[in-house]
């Protein structure tokens, strides 16, 4: 028998739950239906659950999560995450991922607690249509519960049913549905080349037809910042349509990227007033670099439910930035997410989704970025050293980050001493001291010379070492040489020595050439050891060579056979990253 769990729920003796008291109806009853499978699963731990409690037991796991949306949502005491990084942000300008990696980046998603994932249009391209196939059974329900599909409303002179990409979106099989929709009256007229009438009549009858399907329905109403102010009533029309015809959410979309902050708060706050029981959405591009914040602004305007992207990839000039929203309402604003606990995980997140879409992260983006928390000037890492948020308007541990102190010309004296504390740990400060100018004026005469060290923390800690009384090297480098032999300049030859050659001219292909080039690295390297009778320091010369891909790679080699003898655990180190 199965069982649908009510809000009013009958629980064994000994079970008890106590709602979040700031989060609202929907996230409540999501919160108690988390706390009660805890607890009965402690319950059954501990004691043999009865047959008339098993029951319970059952139904509690099967139940269904309600859908975020089945409550009305208002911001900021509390926003809905929606993320469209598999959707919009694939429009980005070299951003592309595969069905396999759609899958992998909804699953961390998923993991990450967001309340929304837009997966793709099944109806504009064969990728995502395999994805919305393939998530049915290579995705677990939770995650297929998150899943949400695009499309837009039906063609004009057509019936709703008849029209295949709004079957495309029932074929998905996602519980969830977003849909673009006209709302500028020129976008109507001129691009869409259709009457308004006719525009308010496609809205109406696409969403009352998914409703009438079980299908939640979120409108993204296109141009609509822009169509609000050429014409408000035509607008307010577009939002009615939508709303009375069972749309569970508007979402106001800023497509141009062209609005200001108080443009987007002042006509969120009366689109609020104008739909009381409708949870208001917002959708920001990033060409005027205000996405943040007009999304901030929205949500502090009364906009429950937030669109954005992981790292603000998108089209242009990107999305509203997610891995900036979520912290800065969640941290400064005390906005109740359903993903808030997930925070020490953002950065990772970030990471992912950058690594899987073969992108290079950006060191400036604010939380994330290795550059978010990094700290060059002397007088900043002086200050900080006493309190750690004279510079730092949060702890980086917070969103899964780290602080970072750079040494450079610009640095102090405690920017080194950050340094030596990470090498020796805590030291006397007579120790220290004399030994943090000395190092610190050798950077400041190295980076006058050309060099950098901001990116080069290992040197660094080499020339602490080299600075300290008693080191001894465990290795010199005596003499190295490096060559490239390049056996064929001609470019076609190149491509040509790499394919296989089938059949008739199998023979032929013996004649191709051979590798291109080659790198050969000869090292001669002094180490230490110490005589186990009379323990003195003795010295071995050993020449190596070794060929590589490439010079570095020849080096790196030629370097661990010289050394692994007398560095055994060098056997395990891999060089990578150059």
């Amino acid at each position: 028998m199965k069982l649908s769990l009510l809000p009013l729920v009958i629980i064994p003796s000994g079970l008890a739950f106590v709602p979040h008291k700031q989060a609202g109806p929907s996230h409540r009853f999501s919160f108690a239906v988390s706390q009660l499978r805890s607890q009965v699963q402690d319950n059954v731990s501990a004691t043999q659950t009865s047959e008339d409690e098993q029951w319970i037991v059952d139904g509690i796991e099967k139940a269904p999560m309600p859908n975020p949306l089945s409550n009305h949502v208002v911001g900021p005491r509390q926003v809905l995450v929606f993320d469209t990084t598999l959707r919009d942000g694939t429009q980005g300008e070299s951003v592309s991922a595969s069905c396999e990696d759609k899958l992998k980046i909804a699953n961390r998603l998923a993991k990450f607690d967001v309340d929304f994932i837009e997966a793709g249009w099944p109806g504009s391209n064969p990728k995502d249509a395999e994805f919305f196939r393939r998530a049915q059974t290579e995705l677990s329900e939770t995650v297929r519960e998150k899943l949400v599909a695009f499309g837009s409303t039906r063609r004009k002179g057509i019936e709703v049913a008849q029209d295949p990409q709004i079957q495309a979106l029932v074929d998905s099989q996602v519980p969830t549905i977003c849909m673009v929709a006209k709302s500028h009256p020129w976008q109507v007229t001129e691009i869409l080349r259709a009457t308004p009438e006719e525009n308010l009549n496609m809205i109406r009858d696409s969403v009352a037809y998914l409703v009438g399907l079980g299908k939640t329905v979120l409108v993204d109403l296109e141009h609509f910042f822009d169509g609000y102010r050429a014409d408000p009533e035509y607008a307010i029309q577009c939002c009615k349509a939508a709303a009375e015809a069972g749309a569970s959410c508007l979402v106001m979309c800023d497509t141009n990227g062209g609005t200001m902050p108080w443009q987007v708060e002042s006509i969120t706050k009366e689109m609020v007033e104008h739909f009381p029981s409708t949870t208001i959405g917002i959708h920001c591009h990033n060409d005027c670099g205000m996405a943040v914040a007009n999304s901030v602004c929205g949500s502090h305007a009364g906009v429950g439910l937030v669109q954005g992207t992981i790292n603000g990839i998108g089209e242009r000039t990107g999305n509203a930035d997610l891995c900036s929203i979520i912290p800065s309402l969640a941290l400064h604003v005390d906005t109740q997410m359903t993903c808030k606990d997930q925070l020490p995980e953002l950065t990772k997140l970030s990471r992912f989704v950058d690594e899987i879409l073969n992108r290079s992260p950006s060191n400036a983006a604010p939380f994330v970025g290795t550059s978010a928390f990094a700290h060059k000037g002397g007088l900043h890492v002086a200050a900080m050293e006493r309190n750690p948020l004279s510079y730092q308007h949060i702890e980086p541990e917070l969103v899964g980050n780290q602080m970072r102190v750079l040494i450079s010309e610009l640095s102090g004296r405690q920017n080194i001493l950050g340094k030596m504390k990470e090498v020796f740990g805590d030291m006397e400060d007579y120790q220290k001291s004399d030994r943090a100018l000395a190092i610190l004026n050798r950077v400041k005469q190295l980076e006058h010379q050309g060099y950098t060290f901001e990116g080069a923390e290992a040197s660094v800690h080499l020339m602490i070492l080299h600075a300290s009384k008693g080191y001894c090297p465990p290795f010199q480098v005596l003499d190295y040489h490096a060559q490239v032999n390049d056996y064929n300049v001609d470019s076609a030859s190149r491509v040509l020595s790499t394919f296989q050659v089938d059949g008739d001219d199998a023979a032929s292909s013996k004649h191709c050439s051979p590798a291109t080039s080659s790198s050969r690295a000869t090292i001669k390297v002094r180490t230490t050891s110490e005589n186990p009778e009379t323990h003195e320091v003795e010295y071995h010369d050993t020449l190596e060579v070794s060929d590589g891909n490439g010079p570095v790679d020849a080096l790196a080699k030629a370097l661990m056979r010289a050394l692994e003898p007398s560095h055994p655990y060098l056997k395990d180190v891999e060089l990578v990253d150059y």
